[in-house]
């Protein structure tokens, strides 16, 4: 059904900086504090109060700029997007329309075809381009309780209102739900990875909408597009996407004719529910902010950005690649935080071995930070100890199945490599002369096995490997074993 059509989507992520008051008054921007505690005239837009922009703010959306690909103007205006809501108490937001902080970004993301599970294969680079990143100010908090039309009550949080925010427009460039999906990611990546955000959905101190719809293939005019609003999860934004695009391409097949409407998605019926038509939509009257100067931006904040900012995390997995001899799924994977990407190059400058360190990070120290929620920044295994971890198995010392048990333990009590090993007494003996002791005396005690294995019963070998190993408490290197026992079968 779908292959004469195609998908049309642009995205707007609203992100709130990582500052630690609001964009135009000295109120705390603290998550979870007692509701409208961190309010002042400023925020509660009472008569006579003046904004006074918080610079704060401007460093972070140009690191976030930046990032994005996005250049930043020398000169952006603030406007009142005037609008009525409850918890808007100003009756406008302070934005900005036709003059933004930052505008004509180009930016390239890797994406991925998924298969039905949604599991990805083939990533490939897509061009995405970024039409503007502008400040603005948050709005409050709507809280509901109860059903509708029988006991609903509605109360008004407001410390969210001022806490600044970056708000993120593409062009309409995404043709699946899929392309979509990965560009929020990147996005909310790479925020966190410059601090510009936290970028938690879960908190909603990043948010998304989608402006989706279809056309027939090769026709150029655009179809009625819906807006998906407040979508405060990448998985649920997907999910919507793909429900509306099943939706447009069914009533349009059937003859029926779309509107234009503002859309909510309900996670748990699994479909979207109106939440406004393009009639009653806002007319939003746009007007310079009377109480801020232009902002002006010199080259040479420009440049001191942009030399602070950390490698991004693109050209840091490409490197990884490159110089580690690593996947593009691998390096991605240890790219996906710069805590974690730090990590990883710590360790392997204590290990000697790219390789080996990606696979310990990604497997055995991956399932346990998930286990604890931590991250690996708050690792209790610091980098350097999970390096000496993987030189003294590439030394032959211990083996990686031990290995796996001295990591729990490191991991659990904070002690180093090093010291569990001793405790443990896991030390293998390397040494060919004690290990052709212990083989000798195996062979000795095993004259029938020795017998048969020399008649060609080769699978026997393991019965002698099974046996040096418990004479020796399992301390004897296994590839040591193996390679001194073929030989003295053999003699």
């Amino acid at each position: 059904m779908t292959n004469s059509w195609e998908t049309i989507i642009g995205l707007e992520v609203h992100a709130q900086l990582n500052t630690g008051s609001k964009i135009f008054c000295g109120c705390a921007t603290r998550f979870g504090d007692e509701p409208n505690s961190n309010t002042c005239p400023v925020c509660l837009g009472l008569p006579g109060a003046l904004p006074v922009l918080n610079w704060r703010a401007v460093e972070l959306g140009a690191r976030a700029a930046l990032a994005l690909g996005l250049n930043i103007n020398h000169r952006s205006i603030f406007s009142r997007k005037n609008y009525f809501y409850p918890d808007l108490p100003k009756g406008y937001q302070i934005s900005q329309y036709d003059q933004p902080f930052s505008a004509n970004g180009v930016l390239e993301i890797m994406t991925a075809d998924r298969d039905e599970a949604g599991h990805a294969h083939d990533w490939h680079p897509m061009t995405v381009n970024v039409t503007r990143l502008h400040l603005e100010e948050d709005a409050g908090k709507n809280v509901h309780e109860g059903l509708p039309e029988v006991d609903r009550y509605s109360y008004i949080d407001l410390n969210r209102a001022g806490t600044p925010l970056a708000e993120i427009v593409t062009e309409p460039d995404f043709r699946s739900s899929w392309q979509a999906y990965d560009y929020v990611n990147h996005v909310r990546r790479a925020l966190l990875w410059v601090g510009a955000s936290e970028a938690d959905m879960e908190k909603g101190n990043l948010r998304c909408e989608a402006n989706v719809s279809v056309r027939r293939v090769g026709d150029p005019t655009l179809g009625t597009k819906v807006e998906l609003k407040n979508l405060n999860s990448v998985r649920f934004m997907q999910r919507a996407i793909e429900f509306e695009v099943e939706r447009h391409i069914r009533t349009l097949e059937s003859g029926g004719r779309l509107v234009q409407e503002t859309l909510l998605w309900d996670e748990k019926l699994a479909e979207t529910r109106p939440m406004r038509s393009k009639e009653e939509a806002h007319d939003y009257r746009y007007f310079p902010e009377p109480d801020l100067p232009p902002l002006i931006v010199p080259d040479e904040f420009i440049e001191q950005t942009r030399a602070a900012m950390p490698e991004l995390p693109g050209p840091r997995a490409r490197r990884f690649s490159e110089s580690y001899g690593l996947s593009f799924a691998d390096a991605s994977q240890l790219t996906a935080e710069r805590s974690l990407a730090d990590y990883y190059e710590s360790a392997v400058e204590a290990s000697g071995n790219a390789r080996a360190t990606a696979n310990w990070i990604r497997s055995e120290l991956s399932r346990e930070l998930e286990n604890a929620g931590l991250t690996a920044a708050k690792s209790p295994v610091p980098a350097t100890e999970l390096g000496a971890l993987v030189r003294m198995i590439d030394e032959g010392k211990i083996s990686g199945k031990q290995g796996k048990d001295v990591l729990v333990e490191m991991f659990r009590s904070g002690k180093s490599a090093g010291a569990v090993v001793e405790e443990r007494g896991l030390v293998q003996v390397s040494d060919t002369g004690e290990i052709d002791r212990v083989i000798d005396l195996v062979i000795a005690a095993s004259p029938n096995q020795l017998e048969q294995y020399r008649a060609g019963k080769e699978t026997l070998f393991g019965f002698f490997v099974g046996q040096v190993m418990k004479a020796s408490k399992g301390k004897a290197n296994p590839k040591v074993v193996n390679e001194r026992l073929r030989e003295k079968l053999k003699s």
